[in-house]
């Protein structure tokens, strides 16, 4: 385990690469902003949404939305920058899934003077495959991702509307590499990220779910995005402030609800992630466990790019909230899908990289140190 110089990105975040000076791929974009002509770009998006206006069509492009900080930034800028007409896409949790921040922050799009469309799968469909998800494979969002990646694509081929805006580029703002595409803002390889492209989905078939139980969770294929002209532009490509904190301080000037729960119960230094729902807090624990980086680190490393963050500084908050989840939380979740605490830690503790923790006794406990790995 290695530590990019720059920040505290880890080369086993899936499908990055280290450049030969050992800088991660999110660091070496950030590096290039002050290269970039933005005044080229801006340009380049007013031809490119030009091209897409269709007067004969009540709308010119789909934005799939959360209701969260993201979604209400691309949501006004498309609107009142590009002048665009977006339809909203939301993927709807089951009601004992979503939180009320996640509803009044959908209901706050509507009155910012949105179309709102929320596609809803069959909540027992879902349950059934979240809890046979967190058994296989110790991941709850293993299949209801795929829904959510899935919404807004299946609905653009529905609707007939080519273009989908999508936020930021895995590929460069995180170093998702296998999502790059023939330009910075060619989304299409949006299929091959980590939460897509994990292998068969032959394990909810061979449960005894159907064709028809899976609609909602299979992403259209290459061949059908070139049938339906299917185009996603990354939004984030054009804009030099786009970041987790400034889309959400645009956001909440703009009617966001944010969560006051403390970041040592949800790694959420800020409150303003994944708000519309609690349980992805135990997926990013887990994911600490899986790959020794959580949330935090996410916060960190933006703000270290920034300037705003001192590396030293970002260890300390890394070290301290790097895979942090509230019981309360955990119970919620085992109470859904049907199983005890004990079944919960058990599945848990059977994924913990054993090359980055040491499991003694209760404890998970790491091995490595935070912004210098394994020693």
């Amino acid at each position: 385990m290695r530590y990019c110089k720059n920040c505290l990105q880890p080369d086993t975040r899936p499908n990055t690469r280290f450049s030969q000076d050992g800088i991660c791929p999110a660091c070496t974009y950030y590096s290039k902003h002050k290269e970039v002509d933005w005044a080229e770009r801006t340009q380049i998006i007013h031809r490119l949404a030009q091209s897409y206006k269709n007067p004969a069509a009540q709308y010119d492009c789909i934005i799939g939305v959360s209701g969260g900080k993201d979604s209400v930034r691309q949501a006004l800028w498309v609107r009142d920058y590009l002048k665009l007409r977006p339809l909203l896409v939301c993927l709807s949790y089951p009601p004992h899934q979503v939180t009320d921040i996640g509803v009044d922050n959908l209901s706050n799009l509507i009155e910012l003077g949105f179309d709102l469309i929320q596609v809803c799968p069959a909540p027992e469909t879902w349950r059934k495959l979240m809890a046979l998800a967190f058994e296989k494979f110790a991941n709850w969002a293993r299949a209801t991702e795929l829904a959510l990646f899935s919404a807004v694509p299946r609905l653009a081929i529905d609707y007939k509307i080519p273009l989908i805006l999508w936020g930021e580029n895995p590929g460069l703002q995180l170093g998702d590499l296998g999502t790059l595409g023939r330009t910075g803002y060619d989304g299409n390889n949006l299929r091959n990220m980590n939460t897509l492209s994990g292998g068969s989905n032959d394990w909810m078939t061979s449960a005894g779910f159907g064709k028809k139980d899976l609609i909602a969770y299979n992403y259209p294929s290459a061949e059908e995005f070139l049938e339906h002209n299917i185009q996603i532009i990354y939004l984030g490509w054009f804009l030099g402030d786009w970041s987790l904190n400034n889309n959400a301080m645009v956001s909440a000037l703009n009617g966001l609800s944010v969560r006051h729960d403390s970041p040592s119960n949800t790694g959420d230094l800020y409150g303003v992630s994944s708000l519309d729902e609690d349980w992805v807090t135990l997926n990013q624990m887990i994911k600490y466990y899986k790959f020794g980086f959580g949330r935090a680190s996410d916060y960190a490393n933006e703000m270290i790019r920034m300037g705003t963050f001192t590396r030293e500084e970002g260890i300390d908050v890394v070290k301290r909230f790097d895979g942090a989840c509230s019981e309360k939380y955990i119970a919620d979740f085992c109470d859904f899908i049907g199983i005890t605490n004990t079944d919960f830690w058990e599945k848990v503790r059977s994924i913990v990289n054993p090359d980055l923790f040491d499991l003694t006794g209760n404890m998970i406990t790491p091995k490595f140190s935070v912004g210098k790995g394994l020693s």
